[in-house]
């Protein structure tokens, strides 16, 4: 692939990436790309652009149920698929990388970042740990940050604080979480993690390492 080296982007839910990447797309118009991704839900059928809170956004493996994206993207952001098709792509290597959650495919096509990279953009690709590692064994050759919170308790606070989720799927995420953050400091993983204890701080350091990829991308 040609083009601006992408970045990758992990941690779980309720770390902050959402804010952080929605204040990102605001201050840096024109720089950073959000590739389009594939979602085979056995519900919907679709494949869907991506879109969270207004913004274009990868759908990388397990990054968000089904549900939660078509409450925020509209009828017209999304195509419809099957199941075959996707996982016809997926055999054939169209795919740098793929999940299955509750049923439904999650992936990270190699044509979609390339089409954000022969835009001359920096592409974001928005992923779990488990699609960090798919990304290792591929030659995307990424930068690749981890965004955490500063404790499990903190978390568990900014969860039950959207007030938005049942206690199950509140439990699921910490478990999720707990895996995430003790994983993310295996050596050779990240090339930076970021602890959002403050907003503004961790902004900077984003900006930051980002920074320094686009000018050695220009």
């Amino acid at each position: 692939m040609s083009g601006p080296r992408p970045v990758v982007i992990s941690g779980p839910s309720g770390a902050g990436k959402s804010t952080l990447l929605k204040k990102l797309l605001k201050d840096y118009k024109g720089v950073f790309g959000f590739s389009v991704s594939r979602t085979y839900s056995v519900t919907q059928h679709v494949v869907s652009s991506g879109s969270l809170f207004g913004l274009p956004m990868l759908l990388g493996a397990m990054l968000l149920p089904v549900a939660d994206v078509l409450s925020s993207v509209s009828s017209a952001d999304y195509h419809f698929t099957n199941r075959k098709a996707m996982q016809e792509d997926i055999d054939k290597g169209e795919f740098i990388e793929t999940d299955e959650f509750s049923g439904n495919l999650y992936g990270t096509s190699k044509s979609a970042v390339q089409d954000v990279r022969a835009k001359g953009l920096i592409c974001i690709l928005d992923v779990d740990i488990a699609g960090v590692r798919h990304i290792k064994e591929t030659n995307l050759d990424p930068i690749y940050i981890s965004i955490q919170p500063p404790s499990i308790e903190v978390l568990e606070e900014r969860l039950r604080g959207r007030a938005t989720e049942t206690e199950e799927k509140i439990q699921s995420r910490l478990e999720e979480a707990r895996t995430d953050m003790e994983e993310c400091n295996e050596p050779g993983l990240f090339d930076i993690v970021i602890v959002n204890s403050d907003l503004d701080e961790a902004y900077e350091k984003l900006q930051s390492v980002l920074k320094e990829v686009s000018l050695k991308s220009g």
